[in-house]
């Protein structure tokens, strides 16, 4: 690793000799370290990819085939200040417009009951179907949460839609009520 050399001069002694020592340090373990940890790095960088979550975009070209029993059917508005309005059926529904939050109390509890009506009515609760609608006060945020808590509670046909007219009217007119 390092080596001290002892370079003494050879010759008449005078009174007071100085003995000159040359270090040497060799930093090849330290080169060889540098190169592991740089080998470490690039591994773990590219072995740990980001994963996002698949998003279908219909294609809006052909009108829906299937019609949506509308018993099956959970609109949600996403509003500002993480809050969320959601009502049962489509907008053509005369159903009231609900208030609710983010977290177990919240959201996750409406899909929950939602999802168990569904499979009471249908016999299986895959038939759900969510229709999530952000509005311009929304944050991305609100929408990336949303789209989490339908990707665990396992909804399989969502649809993410803006607000239509009937929509505004009920969203921004109606008085709400704290479910």
């Amino acid at each position: 690793m390092s080596e001290i050399t002892n370079k003494r001069n050879t010759g008449k002694p005078k009174k007071a000799v100085l003995i000159k020592k040359n270090t040497r340090v060799d930093l090849t373990p330290m080169v060889d370290l540098g190169f592991l940890l740089i080998t470490f790095f690039v591994f773990t960088t590219t072995v740990s990819t980001p994963t996002v979550m698949n998003l279908h975009m219909p294609f809006d070209k052909v009108p829906p085939a299937d019609l949506i029993s509308e018993n099956c059917v959970l609109t949600i508005l996403l509003a500002k200040d993480n809050v969320i309005q959601y009502y049962e059926g489509i907008s053509q529904s005369k159903s009231e417009i609900k208030e609710t939050f983010f977290g177990n109390e919240g959201i996750l509890k409406i899909i929950l009951q939602k999802r168990k009506l569904v499979k009471k009515l249908k016999g299986t609760p895959n038939d759900l179907v969510m229709i999530i609608k952000p509005s311009v006060e929304s944050t991305f945020q609100n929408f990336v949460d949303i789209v989490d808590e339908v990707a665990i509670n396992d909804v399989k046909h969502y649809y993410i839609s803006e607000i239509d007219k009937e929509d505004e009217k009920k969203f921004y007119l109606m008085p709400l009520k704290i479910q």
